[in-house]
């Protein structure tokens, strides 16, 4: 964050730090990526829009207990979530980090980013809400269910 400081008719510019949202920063997005590849994906794979869903999701309660219904009932009423340029950040500092491999269809845990996972769950109070929620949806969210509301934007 700049500031700028008005001395004699010039202008001074001093450079301040600016705080960065939890939200944005590239290790919180890197642990919740590898949380949901974790819990809530078949074999540690996902496609980009099912973790762009979770993502998503895992940012307000209430939209999150949407996919926990959605789990439940084995049908995504979700028409419409949002895409997030901090994941797709998050998603290229873990392939470069080999936390996370690239597949043809999406991404996949590496065993580097399995053990990182392993070892951020030993305490019980990091990402304690969304690891509750994420646990009782499990592996529910189908890519099938998530393909079959994506198929419905390409018509739309």
């Amino acid at each position: 964050m700049a500031e700028f400081v008005a001395e004699r008719g010039r202008l001074r510019f001093e450079r301040r730090p600016a705080p960065v949202l939890v939200e944005h920063r590239p290790v919180y997005k890197i642990s919740q990526l590898l949380l949901v590849l974790h819990i809530s994906s078949r074999g540690g794979k996902s496609t980009l829009p099912r973790l762009h869903l979770f993502n998503w999701a895992v940012k307000r309660t209430d939209r999150i207990q949407k996919l926990v219904d959605a789990a439940k009932a084995k049908v995504l009423q979700i028409t419409a979530w949002g895409f997030d340029p901090a994941l797709a950040i998050a998603i290229r500092f873990a392939v470069a980090e080999d936390l996370v491999q690239s597949t043809s269809t999406g991404y996949q845990l590496s065993e580097k980013g399995r053990n990182f996972i392993v070892e951020v769950l030993k305490d019980p109070d990091v990402f304690a809400s969304e690891r509750i929620l994420l646990t009782e949806i499990g592996k529910d969210i189908t890519e099938a269910m998530v393909d079959k509301v994506a198929k419905g934007w390409e018509s739309a």
